[in-house]
């Protein structure tokens, strides 16, 4: 790579990181708690003060366990459930998904303590499906070592599934049974649920292909020993004796593993003849004992997929769409991605996307690549896709150089990759196909309500709405609250909140004339700089105005909103959201008139949430500072005392009377203090104020 192409790469590098950051940023539906700028400015953050529950979280869909349940499929698979803070709780396996699941949610009669417990905790559940309830309960073994759920505690043990593991690295392989996979030259198969099965396998191969069970070390060992005794019994060719050359030998093994790879055909077919054959000569013990070992191979012929051999990093990635055609228009897509590391498959995500008209499969899946890799710090060594993508070399190239190390993009054809790949869109399809109707359901909710809410009043295409509400204990610390929703959904980044300083007392209509003035204000100033920048007004934390203001009450407050908006010459419509004398939303006040709505409405709804929002908010906000309010110490007091040289003195003394019984040498002493500082801590502790107030303090 030139040193121009090399820049070139960092500076794309650069763009996309702050791309994703940007997106993040808008994106983000927990911000933390926000102090700043309430005495001069409205907060630029806008946060609710702690973690908002997952119901207020920016674009959330409800959960509905009750019509999930409907939907679960008759398949095996895993299912995964989550708690309130979408934590893993327990991962387990069913040969059913639809009957397994459905048992925890029935009457609690039965059932264990921990189960009860477990079950009151679960807020939602997905699932995997799988082909086979083998490879369910391989999947599940992974899933738990990777998340250590909190109730599968019976799965604490480290225990593994075995492999059957072909040492092509010696020159005389062996095959052996393995319970670990490690980097080495060796080939592993599996993993297998019965360990007896894959024993049960690997006398079967040495049997037929006559391979060694010995740990010598050949060629350096030919000749010095007698042949062992599977030699005389005819199970081994005694490459220890020089008998039987490397080709042979060699010839052997890839003949083994090309029966551990899957061609089981022709050894079935041997077995099963054999077995005819010898119950037909009534050897009834032989035939049995070839009825075991056809089992044993059809057991083991089960390959799982959800273990791979060679312990890389691989994103299985495959996509789903609404029509079946490779073209569509308009459609919804969801894409599937599994993740596989160490070669286990330890999780996996589905996205959803909005197609373009007329995107092909393949320009999807390249538009996805692009888009999550460029915001996700790990790429793993291999991604396997089920259709070939354009721009593939340079995918590859971006890959690898955001890696590190080379990163291969691969389109499986055939094998248990491709199986893999069968497998990741089928768990997409299902997720598209069971989650649309939810998806349209919370359409409904949000910019469904929207436009009732329009019709309602009759205004034109609202897309963003503000609300505003104030709070206060009889006046104090009057603070004011401004929410966001976009297309039916709140924007919890754009949230807003002042506290009130030209307003003494419970005066919420001069207090709401405050925010308004402050609000819009501090708008206009923003977009006069960003068109002088020529910026556009997403850039700016008030610049963008809303296309429907909403008023936590009635007449009154839309009166104060128009006034506020004619002075600044602004033309926003307004409505007051009125409620009855139980405190409950009932209508809209719009145009000197209430209009009535269908409390059964979508749009109602809607208006109710943004009310309850808006009146949490502000609540929120006023019990912050009410609480700084009324933590306070006897050091603030102190002239000259401010928090390092308070926290400073705790420190050091430990305790007030402390302070006060110490002398004034000792208080200079303490870290951040000086002479003149504790000269002051001195006299005010030694006055008899400063004692009586250190007393009553001790002894609340």
């Amino acid at each position: 790579m030139t040193g121009e192409e090399e820049r070139s790469m960092k500076d794309i590098e650069k763009e996309a990181a702050e791309a994703s950051r940007s997106v993040a940023r808008e994106q983000c539906a927990e911000p933390e708690p926000c102090e700043q700028r309430t005495e001069s400015e409205p907060c630029e953050q806008g946060a609710v003060a702690g973690k908002p529950p997952a119901q207020l979280q920016e674009g959330y869909i409800a959960f509905n366990i009750e019509e999930e349940l409907k939907k679960l499929p008759g398949r095996p698979g895993v299912y995964i459930m989550h708690d309130a803070h979408d934590d893993i709780i327990y991962v387990g396996k069913a040969i059913s998904l639809k009957n397994r699941v459905r048992q925890y949610f029935q009457s609690s009669r039965g059932k264990s303590p921990k189960i009860i417990q477990m079950v009151e905790r679960i807020r939602r559940f997905e699932y995997i499906v799988t082909d086979s309830e083998l490879e369910a309960l391989v999947l599940e073994c992974n899933l738990i070592k990777e998340h250590r759920p909190k109730y599968n505690t019976m799965l604490k043990d480290d225990k593994t599934y075995p492999f059957i593991k072909v040492t092509l690295g010696e020159e005389y392989p062996r095959v052996l049974l393995s319970r670990t996979m490690k980097k080495d030259k060796s080939r592993y198969f599996g993993p297998y649920t019965s360990g007896l099965a894959v024993k049960d396998t690997i006398d079967l191969v040495k049997k037929l292909y006559k391979l060694r069970s010995c740990s010598k070390n050949l060629p350096r060992d030919i000749g010095k020993e007698r042949p062992c005794l599977y030699y005389h019994i005819g199970q081994c060719n005694a490459p220890c004796q020089g008998t039987f050359t490397k080709e042979e030998y060699r010839r052997s093994i890839e003949e083994a593993v090309d029966f551990l790879n899957g061609n089981h055909a022709p050894v079935l077919a041997m077995l099963t003849e054999k077995m005819e054959q010898a119950s037909e000569e009534l050897d009834f013990e032989k035939a049995i004992e070839y009825r075991n070992l056809i089992r044993s191979v059809q057991q083991v012929a089960q390959r799982q997929k959800i273990t791979h051999g060679d312990g890389e990093d691989k994103d299985v990635i495959a996509l789903a769409l609404d029509d079946a055609d490779d073209t569509v228009a308009n459609a919804d897509a969801v894409v599937q991605v599994f993740f596989i590391r160490g070669g286990r498959m330890i999780g996996r995500e589905h996205f959803f996307l909005r197609v373009a008209l007329q995107d092909t499969k393949a320009v999807i899946l390249n538009s996805f690549v692009k888009q999550y890799y460029a915001g996700t710090p790990f790429v793993p060594k291999e991604l396997m896709l089920e259709t070939e993508i354009e721009d593939h070399e340079l995918v590859e190239k971006w890959l690898t150089e955001k890696r590190g190390q080379r990163v291969y993009v691969r389109i499986p054809k055939k094998g248990t990759k491709e199986k893999l790949v069968e497998m990741a869109r089928e768990n997409a399809q299902i997720v598209l196909r069971q989650d649309r109707e939810r998806i349209k359901r919370e359409e409904g909710r949000t910019i469904g309500a929207v436009r009732e809410i329009e019709e309602l009043i009759g205004v034109g295409r609202v897309v963003r709405m503000e609300a505003y509400d104030i709070s206060n204990i009889s006046g104090f610390e009057s603070v004011g609250s401004m929410i966001v929703y976009e297309k039916g959904k709140p924007k919890r980044s754009d949230y807003r909140k002042f506290k009130i300083k030209s307003v003494q007392g419970p005066d919420d209509y001069a207090s709401m004339e405050e925010v308004l003035t402050r609000r819009f204000t501090h708008g206009l100033a923003e977009q006069k700089e960003l068109d002088e920048k020529g910026m556009g007004y997403e850039m700016g934390s008030f610049s963008r105005f809303p296309d429907l203001i909403l008023m936590d009450g009635g007449r009154g407050q839309v009166n104060v909103c128009l006034r506020v908006l004619d002075a600044l010459g602004l033309s926003i419509p307004v409505c007051g959201m009125v409620k009855d004398d139980f405190h409950r939303t009932r209508g809209l006040y719009h145009d000197n008139v209430e209009v009535p709505i269908d409390t059964r409405s979508e749009g109602f709804k809607l208006i109710t949430r943004i009310q309850d929002e808006a009146h949490r908010f502000a609540i929120e906000y006023h019990r912050s500072l009410r609480s700084k309010g009324q933590v306070h110490s006897i050091l603030d007091d102190i002239e000259g005392i401010g928090p390092a040289r308070r926290k400073a003195l705790m420190r050091t003394f430990k305790s007030l009377e402390a302070i006060r019984d110490a002398s004034l040498e000792e208080l200079a002493g303490a870290e951040s203090m000086n002479l003149r500082s504790a000269q002051q801590v001195y006299d005010f502790f030694h006055l008899t104020e400063g004692k009586k107030m250190v007393e009553v303090t001790e002894e609340e």
